[in-house]
């Protein structure tokens, strides 16, 4: 199998979202959709914020696309206009698909230590789907496969590794999202289809990423050349997020937190949510 080739190395950018909360974000949506069927990532990471809880992400829209939210420190409260109410916990996932729309808000929480720290994914949904029912995956720590050998550690959300698969299911995009941890001297290998979009952020430690085996340091967003294996290892040891997910190939206009694929569509989007009439019961 041919070892993927690094394509591109992305230092993320410092953007303020929400309520005045500070980002690291390595990619944002574009109507370019170079990192198709990927949208967006961003890590969130306050340690031992000022007093009081820290700035969150007031009740706003969504349509076409899907959130999701993995916590690695303190937590996220989350409710939405649909009634739903819920807490994302340290190593908790929220798959949020929003479908036609749906409106929804995510407060941060301190963890016992004062830290919150976690990401979150945009995936793209195809022109089929982007109307459908709302709907949520939340899945709790204890419900996430981990899989150990060799000095390597993975868990695995969506996707499968080494025959585990995760529970996060009846994705469009067919996705791979596992939480790896390499210790000092390991190696790491994933098949993955040749055509799939690959994507791995290195979040802690440094790693040799890539056909090229270049020395990726904490925290930068690793882009991948098409091929059928991505491998990593690490002299020191290294924690990385690994993202594979099938391209539609579908142009996209993506506003603010809608993301259509025609210019048409975001008008629609607009003018439901100024009407009232943008979230719907059934």
């Amino acid at each position: 199998m041919s070892n993927r080739s690094i394509s591109r190395v992305i230092q993320p950018q410092t953007v303020a979202e929400g309520a005045g909360v500070y980002l690291q974000r390595s990619i944002a949506p574009m109507r370019s959709n170079e990192y198709d069927p990927f949208l967006l990532f961003d890590h969130f990471h306050f340690r031992a914020p000022r007093s009081g809880e820290p700035r969150g992400f007031p009740l706003h829209p969504h349509r076409g696309i899907e959130t999701v939210t993995y916590m690695l420190e303190g937590g996220t409260q989350h409710r939405d206009s649909l009634g739903n109410v819920g807490y994302i916990g340290a190593g908790d996932v929220q798959w949020m698909t929003s479908g036609r729309g749906i409106l929804h808000e995510e407060m941060p929480k301190k963890s016992v230590e004062g830290a919150v720290n976690g990401f979150q994914l945009w995936v793209n949904l195809p022109a089929a789907k982007k109307m459908i029912a709302p709907r949520y995956q939340g899945v709790t720590t204890d419900t996430i496969p981990t899989v150990s050998h060799d000095g390597v550690t993975v868990r695995v959300i969506a996707g499968s590794y080494r025959g585990q698969s995760g529970p996060v299911t009846e994705i469009a995009a067919q996705p791979l999202y596992a939480d790896v941890t390499l210790g000092a001297g390991a190696a790491f290998s994933q098949p993955v289809p040749h055509d799939h979009t690959v994507l791995a952020y290195v979040f802690e430690g440094q790693g040799l990423f890539g056909a090229q085996q270049e020395q990726i340091p904490a925290t930068h967003l690793v882009v991948f050349e098409p091929g059928d294996e991505v491998r990593a290892q690490s002299e020191s040891g290294v924690r990385f997020l690994l993202f594979a997910g099938a391209p539609f190939n579908e142009p996209i206009v993506p506003y603010g937190p809608f993301v259509m694929n025609t210019n048409q569509e975001i008008r629609q989007a607009v003018l439901d949510l100024q009407n009232g009439t943008f979230v719907s019961p059934s």
